[in-house]
């Protein structure tokens, strides 16, 4: 080979044409695939197009994932952009997006649009939890703050008092937070610049700029019996442009052991090409036995009656290359009897060794496989990496399950005592890493990283597995821990649980298993689970403080406040030293505008853990609701020293400098905010009071305008910013913005809150004012429609009529 040839190769191109050379069978799978690959996605004419949706399906062991290795490689070879996604890389939709962009990333370079989404998704999550803008019992202090300086600035204007009397400002508060509660996630309480489906549409844009440069995009999700749990919904919404069109030249790939459930892909199913993969025939097994040199013909028989067939089991017991009929013996176990004969026939002690000490770890990588083999086997590193129950994409390699199962089985129940030791042994590994970890990281920042969670749960795994009832209530406690975390963390915790209650088969483990995993499948999977590990007697007051700790803030979030006090309040009386309680009563107290309580929990909080940023940003919310400005900006300036990364702070104290007459100060943070989140519509409403109120109208009418923009519906940005346009002098451009205003508000309110002296006296101003025919006209259809069922706007009306008039007469 040349030298300018073997530069232009990889490692991995040289594996992947060795796999490909040990391949056997699967010919006409292998054909369907390469054809349609080589057909036009869309073609012109009348030709059939290529085929978008393929359901891979088989019992375990029948090589579905090598299928997909060989479709990966064949759609690679063809210009094709690849990504795989299977149980290890999916405990949740956003998780499984992030690894396939990664997978793509490394072929066509960086996905920016969609790292930018997922990066900005995840600040807005992290906002949610740090009192991000307030909320009262019925509608959200910020919405209060546009609407109540919308009207009190609309007063100033002449014939504006409608505006300031139109509607209570509690229901157009309540009002804005309607409109704003269509963008939030269901079940949530503080609005978000961008939502999960906004990411999902980034990941769908990205896909659209891919095929463009490539003949076709391949996603294959394997395992779909696990990931299609947490993706199925996501993928149909996919398929189905929910998120974006969808290139034609993208392809996917589904395998999995079950059919499609019929209720949810009943009317996609015309277009899903079914490939059912079945044992191998007789002469596929045999071209793989030949291959591995097992020729006997009453050997190559009872290899083909001990495997039925079956690829996994085939190619076992063809790398132990039996001798005799009498090495292959057959029980009622196929695979336990394939798995126990494959390692009876590894002659070589180490590499004996070597796989049943590997079978115990979940998942593999060189570090770990150093640690767990005794010192002479280190070398066989990449030995056991072409074995053919082996697999894994990246860093990380696995046993396949069916291998691993047999495997771990073998060993607890030969060797109890070793079994307990060896697990005890690897899980003190983990726990020497997760301490190596957590040298660089604060407690309160651990459950935060992805690498000490991982540490921790396969340390705690190991420990289970070791002594079950004696680690299970650890393990519990973990759990609650969990369920402060995203869903996917939880998931994955519960993961572990059910690994290690099927490896050890402790009844007690596997019921709290099944229990947690029944709990996190509904709707609100962790106030479902904590409300399950609340029953668990064995919690200590610690761990079930913090469980009613975290319900209260899941209940919170849910917007049920009083609950959430409830929960706190039990959280305190357990564990009175837990500041992230009375930060969170604290909070909880402020929406329900029991400011002083507010204000004491939170000092309390404070006082046992003073370098908390959300608790201080949330004192200085509370501080703002009763009127102490100083207090409030003096408070999230110390948030922000202590976590610069806060930017919810930059908005709670632009907001408190605007109180404050600051208007420059506010102007600043109003930006610095938006420039982080330039989607924000109250930022943009705020800075354009702040600049209305420092006399810079043409700015203030672009912020207002823009907030309109984002939020098209509402009448609080249109009468701001007809204000702003009075201020600036362009007086008829500011009648159509408070006209449009008062419409809105007569449709939203129904004139429930209509001040009926402020209409008359607003239409006598409009009227003052030099004004074509059509405006008056508009002015006057718009009175007749106010609501006269009262005497009171009876009058009002026949008076504004009698003012329209010599108007209209001519």
């Amino acid at each position: 080979m040349a030298a300018e040839e073997r530069r232009g190769r990889s490692r991995g191109d040289l594996i992947r044409q060795r796999m490909r050379s040990q391949f056997v069978g699967r010919r006409p799978q292998l054909m369907l695939f390469a054809e349609n690959l080589a057909k036009d996605p869309a073609p012109e004419s009348g030709e059939d197009p290529a085929e978008f949706l393929f359901h891979v399906q088989g019992v375990g062991g029948v090589g579905k994932s090598t299928l997909l290795r060989q479709w990966e490689d064949i759609a690679r070879r063809a210009g094709a952009i690849t990504a795989v996604v299977d149980e290890s890389g999916a405990h949740d939709v956003q998780q499984a997006m992030v690894e396939l962009a990664r997978q793509m990333a490394q072929q066509e370079g960086p996905l920016r649009a969609f790292d930018r989404a997922v990066e900005q998704f995840r600040r807005e999550q992290d906002a949610l939890i740090t009192e991000a803008p307030a909320v009262d019992s019925e509608a959200s202090v910020s919405s209060r703050l546009i609407t109540q300086a919308a009207l009190g600035a609309a007063s100033l204007l002449p014939g504006a008092a409608a505006l300031t009397a139109m509607t209570n400002p509690d229901a157009a508060a309540q009002g804005l937070e309607r409109i704003r509660a269509g963008a939030r996630d269901l079940g949530g309480r503080r609005g978000r610049g961008l939502d999960a489906a906004q990411v999902s549409r980034a990941f769908v844009s990205e896909l659209g700029r891919l095929c463009e440069r490539r003949p076709w995009v391949v996603l294959f999700f394997d395992t779909w019996d696990e990931t299609g749990r947490l993706l199925d919904r996501w993928l149909r919404e996919m398929l189905q442009e929910a998120f974006g069109p969808l290139p034609v030249n993208v392809i996917v790939v589904l395998a999995g052991r079950d059919e499609l459930t019929e209720r949810d892909w009943a009317h996609m199913r015309p277009l899903v090409v079914d490939v059912p993969l079945e044992a191998f025939t007789h002469a596929e097994a045999r071209v793989l036995l030949a291959a591995n040199g097992v020729t006997r013909p009453d050997v190559v028989e009872a290899v083909l009656h001990l495997s039925r067939g079956l690829p996994l089991l085939v190619a076992l017991l063809a790398r132990a290359r039996p001798e005799s009929t009498q090495a292959v013996h057959a029980n009622d176990n196929v695979v336990d009897t394939a798995v126990e004969r494959f390692v009876q026939w590894i002659t070589d002690p180490q590499q004996r060794e070597t796989i049943l000490a590997c079978s115990l770890p979940i998942q593999l990588n060189e570090d770990i496989f150093a640690a767990a083999v005794p010192p002479e086997g280190r070398e066989l590193w990449p030995w056991l990496c072409k074995q053919p129950f082996i697999s894994g994409r990246g860093d990380f390699k696995h046993f396949h399950n069916l291998v691993r199962a047999s495997m771990v089985r073998r060993q607890r129940t030969r060797s109890p005592q070793r079994w307990s030791t060896t697990h005890q042994q690897l899980a003190d590994l983990y726990a020497m890493q997760r301490v190596h970890a957590e040298q660089d990281l604060p407690e309160s920042k651990r459950w935060n990283d992805p690498q000490w969670r991982r540490h921790l749960r396969d340390e705690t795994y190991h420990r289970l597995c070791a002594h079950p009832t004696a680690q299970l209530p650890a393990a519990l406690e973990h759990a609650v821990h969990a369920a402060d975390q995203e869903t996917a963390v939880l998931r994955q915790w519960n993961d572990v649980l059910c690994q290690a209650a099927h490896d050890c088969a402790d009844q007690t483990l596997i019921a709290w298993a099944e229990r947690l995993e029944a709990a996190a499948a509904g709707d609100q999977p962790a106030l479902a689970e904590l409300t399950a590990l609340l029953t668990c007697g064995d919690l200590s007051a610690g761990a079930r403080a913090w469980a009613h700790t975290y319900r209260g803030q899941h209940l919170d979030l849910a917007g049920r406040t009083d609950e959430a006090i409830t929960e706190l309040d039990q959280a305190i009386y357990l564990d009175p030293h837990n500041p992230r309680a009375w930060s969170l009563r604290g909070a909880a107290h402020r929406r329900l505008g029991c400011i002083d309580q507010a204000i004491s929990d939170l000092t309390t909080a404070l006082g046992l853990d003073a370098a908390d940023a959300r608790t201080l940003g949330s004192r200085g919310m509370a501080h703002h609701d009763a009127g102490r400005y100083d207090d409030a900006v003096t408070d999230c300036t110390s948030a922000l020293e202590l976590d610069p990364g806060g930017t919810w702070a930059f908005f709670q104290r632009g907001v408190a400098h605007r109180r404050a007459g600051r208007y420059d100060d506010a102007d600043s943070d109003f930006t610095v905010f938006l420039h982080l989140y330039p989607d924000a519509d109250l930022a943009f409403a705020h800075r354009g009071l702040a600049r209305k109120a420092a006399g810079r109208y043409n700015g203030a009418i672009a912020d207002f305008t823009t907030a309109l923009d984002l939020v098209p519906s509402s009448a609080w940005a249109v009468a701001v910013r007809g204000h702003a346009r009075y201020l600036s002098g362009k007086h008829a451009e500011a009648l159509v913005d408070l006209s449009a205003a008062l419409k809105k508000s007569v449709a939203e309110t129904a004139g429930a809150f209509l001040d009926t002296e402020s209409v008359a006296e607003t239409a006598d101003a409009f009227l003052d004012t030099e004004l074509d025919h059509s405006a008056v006209t508009d002015l006057l259809h718009l009175l007749a429609e106010l609501p006269a069922d009262d005497e009171q706007i009876a009058a009002c009306v026949h008076e504004c009529r009698q003012l329209v008039a010599p108007h209209t007469a001519h």
